[in-house]
């Protein structure tokens, strides 16, 4: 392709701040940058000596286009936005659509709950984090049940106890529910928990020595002993969990590079404590320098998280000034990013440095694996070149209920659980599993004709012959050739490892030994495709049961169900009440509640 004439370019370029988005032929966005001068930035892709990945870059650029914005650091943000939806091949791309767990502590109720949460903070109550993963929340969650036993139970369920559950049995809550607890006594648990939470356990310990010093002079031996055991499992975790030296919130961010992939690790530092560490694998040129990688990962990781006042990297990041201006305006408040450090810190960084060595390392391993499957599969399938992308389908029901039909994708890199989708099967008879996946077919290469999703190389079906023909008419059907269709059947016992291959329009199946690469890799497949479809239909199942009785019901609306289900702490406390109790319901009339009851004890539930 030829560069276009610069000239033509640069002339309706203003020479303000914004951003540029660099475009091929076909309109496709190949680079998203900002700049302090428009014109200027862009004519120095043209006037100046470009290193290789610049150099196939231009090559490609057809067209320029750009946003002004007020300032630089506006578009320092607009340019993080625009990488993230846009997805630019030579950009540094972070793949992170998730957001991160919070513990949640509800402030508004008598007795005050702790939870783990995910989602939005705009409600009333205190949220202590963000935690790199859910198993780090539930682990604090955990720890603190059996520092100070706070309630952790759904408020539906605290409402509606007349005993105290099993949380109560084994020491893990002090039974508010039941008003085993003085409400003052509870008030107390929860202020040190927020202390604990805020990072400041040694005014906790001091707290639980005095207060075991004045049980022990009392004679309280046995509250004592439990105070005394509190300390020491505060002294274990903070001996874990602290940072020598910290005491406020910071990131530390090491990066790692190889084998032409790039390596993001990020500690989470909060109140002094050290929460755990997340690992990322952005998408970026072989040849992105450091510098550029922590550039673009900061700004897109901090586009929706919350941003400590201190940010620790292993390379000081392009135009650090001007990020940290728009970290900060984003914060409310300065915000520094530092890489020159000594002592406590300069060992925490080199050691997140390893830690992300370490994660690289695996990850080009694992990647080394299934390119060697994938080969492997190419072999025995005598497929002409290595699958880019394979899908495979499963069906799951229960006796023909609540049918969900999955498919899942497996790419040059591994899964692409982005790509993955359910389908709900209707109006097929009842454990017909050829016409629900054909269904499934139909409606996912449907899509694929309409260009939504690209044709795979390889369909991978749970089943044998059958399964394969009822496949290949729906495909016949949509018109939707070139893609190699193999079912998978479970061998005479069903026992992994005797797996056949059904490969359409062959008389005889492939049979793999267990140990092959190739089979491993199926199996692999598969046995995702049917845990995503088992998910879908659990879901779906148990949707339809704890709703179908209710809403069989004439006169129950969705408010009505709501106040039920609020009043009885779900449906099997609603299952399990009398008449009157249930006519006690707002809007719950003598007359209805019977229905409701026969709709229980009749027949019409489980």
């Amino acid at each position: 392709m030829t560069t276009p004439d610069p000239r033509a370019l640069l002339d309706r370029l203003p020479t303000a701040p914004g951003v540029y988005r660099l475009l091929d032929a076909t309109g496709q966005v190949l680079y998203v940058g900002k700049a302090k001068n428009l014109r200027h930035r862009v004519s120095s892709y043209f006037s100046r000596a470009l290193n290789r990945r610049l150099q196939v870059m231009m090559g490609q650029v057809a067209d320029v286009e750009v946003t002004v914005t007020g300032t630089e650091g506006e578009a320092l943000l607009l340019e993080s936005n625009l990488i993230k939806s846009l997805r630019p091949r030579f950009n540094v791309v972070l793949r992170d659509d998730k957001s991160y767990p919070y513990i949640y502590l509800s402030t508004q109720d008598p007795f005050p709950r702790l939870a783990f949460y995910r989602g939005s903070r705009k409600g009333p109550g205190r949220y202590f984090g963000p935690y790199p993963s859910a198993s780090a929340v539930r682990e604090t969650l955990q720890l603190i049940q059996k520092l100070f036993p706070i309630r952790q139970c759904e408020d539906s369920f605290f409402r509606n106890r007349s005993r105290p559950c099993l949380q109560y049995q084994i020491k893990r809550c002090s039974g508010p529910c039941v008003g085993l607890i003085e409400a003052a006594d509870y008030a107390e648990d929860v202020a040190r928990t927020v202390k604990f939470l805020e990072g400041r356990a040694e005014e906790v310990i001091e707290d639980l020595a005095a207060e075991m010093d004045r049980a022990a002079a009392a004679l309280a031996f046995e509250r004592a002993a439990v105070l005394r055991d509190r300390i020491q499992t505060l002294q274990r975790i903070r001996q874990r969990q602290y940072v020598t030296g910290e005491g406020g919130d910071l990131d530390i961010v090491a990066v790692a590079q190889g084998g032409g992939r790039h390596c993001v690790l990020v500690f989470f530092i909060r109140a002094g404590r050290n929460l755990g560490s997340k690992t990322f694998f952005p998408l970026a040129p072989p040849d992105t320098d450091e510098a550029a990688l922590v550039g673009g990962f900061l700004a897109q990781f901090y586009a929706d998280k919350p941003i400590p006042a201190e940010i620790l990297a292993t390379a000081a990041p392009e135009e650090r000034e001007l990020l940290e201006q728009a970290l900060g305006q984003r914060a409310g408040r300065r915000v520094a990013i530092k890489t020159r450090v000594r002592a406590e810190r300069a060992r925490w960084l080199e050691l997140a440095r390893g830690n992300a060595e370490v994660a690289l390392q695996s990850r080009l391993g694992s990647e080394a694996d299934y390119v060697r499957r994938l080969d492997a599969l190419r072999a025995a399938l005598h497929l002409g070149e290595r699958p880019q992308r394979i899908e495979c389908f499963d069906v799951s029901h229960t006796g023909g209920e609540g049918t969900v039909a999955s498919c899942v994708v497996f790419d040059g890199e591994g899964p692409c659980k982005s790509a993955y989708r359910r389908f709900n099967i209707e109006g097929v008879a009842p454990g017909d599993d050829y016409a629900a996946m054909q269904q499934a077919l139909t409606r996912r290469y449907t899509r694929i004709k309409r260009g939504e999703y690209p044709l795979p190389d390889l369909l991978l079906i749970d089943g044998g012959r059958g399964q394969i023909a009822a496949v290949a008419e729906a495909l016949q059907e949509l018109g939707a050739g070139g893609v190699t269709l193999v079912g998978v059947a479970k061998g005479a016992d069903r026992r992994p490892g005797q797996e056949q291959l059904w490969l359409f329009g062959r008389k005889l199946p492939t049979i793999l030994a267990s140990h092959s690469p190739a089979m491993h890799l199926i199996q692999q497949i598969r046995d995702e495709a049917h845990r995503f479809a088992i998910t879908g239909h659990r879901q779906r199942r148990g949707r339809a049961r704890t709703q179908s009785v209710l809403e069989g019901i004439r006169g129950i609306g969705p408010k009505r169900r709501q106040r039920l289900l609020r009043q009885f702490g779900g449906l099997q406390g609603l299952s399990r009440a009398g008449i009157e109790d249930i006519a006690r319901t707002e809007g719950i009339s003598r007359q209805l509640a019977q229905q409701i009851y026969d709709a229980f004890h009749r027949g019409g539930g489980e």
